[in-house]
């Protein structure tokens, strides 16, 4: 089990350079938070035209096909299995209604609409039941699907120096911008620091061939404690040498030690992808609102 490369969530691609990659984080952030936003209250077709709209762009993008299937493979099986179990649930409207007043002999005109789609044996599909579907799946999906192709394509650095630098007003009420910009690059360079130390302790165990149905249910469960236990141990260690390596170097207060790593400045084409993000929300608000 490589989970480095199995389960490479929030890792930066540094190969192939894209023209997503050379967009301005400041313009990518601002698209991120748009397809966070624009799904809420949103119909239906909308919900999922965000997120063909997600893959469209991965395509064209051109990211390699070996990434996208490992990072995304999981998640469409996940968003499937979301979408097929609440459409099959009940939607809560199975109250029975009975009429206020005698049956007219008066004939009542025909109609097409169906409340009920789909019925096989226990098997119901109503149309409120779809739409909840629809709108679970397309939620999870956009969420976890948007934030890692920003993640994909866009350095640790250039988060933080663009969130840096939009939160620069914040300063005049004394909070502590550099500090947690200088947090937040930590953690996203700790990502992959978790994932190795999950993947060695799995193989310790693989290694050791442990009968878990001989155990038995208590002592399986003392062993993952320690494996857990054993885990953050090993997290907590790593975290001290990193912070041992940086006061080492000097850097005891990020306001006196600051590294510019990009300098962040608006082109031509970034313009261009404001002037799309605009036209995006004008389509939200135009087409994308619940009836």
């Amino acid at each position: 089990m490589d989970l480095m490369r199995s389960l490479p969530i929030g890792l930066y691609l540094e190969n192939p350079i894209t023209w997503l990659h050379r967009l301005d984080p400041r313009v990518k952030l601002a698209w991120l938070m748009s397809f966070l936003l624009a799904p809420l209250l949103a119909n239906a077709a909308w919900r999922v035209g965000v997120a063909l709209l997600l893959i469209l762009i991965t395509f064209l993008v051109g990211i390699p096909w070996r990434v996208w299937k490992q990072q995304m493979g999981w998640l469409f099986f996940l968003c499937l299995l979301v979408f097929v179990l609440t459409a099959l649930s009940p939607d809560g409207f199975s109250v029975l209604s009975q009429p206020r007043s005698p049956a007219s002999d008066i004939p009542v005109p025909p109609t097409q609409y169906q409340y009920v789609l789909f019925e096989w044996g226990k098997l119901l599909v109503t149309r409120r039941s779809l739409e909840l579907g629809i709108r679970i799946s397309t939620l999870i999906f956009t969420l976890i699907y948007s934030t890692n192709l920003y993640l994909l394509t866009t350095a640790p650095e250039e988060i933080t120096a663009a969130l840096e630098e939009l939160m620069a007003p914040l300063r005049r009420f004394k909070l502590p911008i550099t500090e947690i910009t200088l947090i937040l690059t930590l953690s996203l360079r700790f990502i992959p620091l978790v994932l190795e130390e999950i993947q060695n302790l799995a193989r310790s165990i693989r290694t050791r061939a442990i009968n878990w149905k001989k155990l038995g249910l208590k002592r399986s469960a003392q062993i993952w404690l320690l494996v857990v236990e054993r885990l953050l141990e090993n997290l907590l260690l790593r975290a001290e040498q990193m912070a041992i390596a940086m006061e080492v170097r000097g850097f005891t207060s990020p306001n006196e030690h600051r590294v510019e790593w990009h300098q962040l400045r608006l082109i031509r084409w970034d313009w261009w992808v404001l002037a799309a993000l605009v036209l995006f929300w004008g389509a939200r608000f135009t087409w994308g609102g619940m009836a």
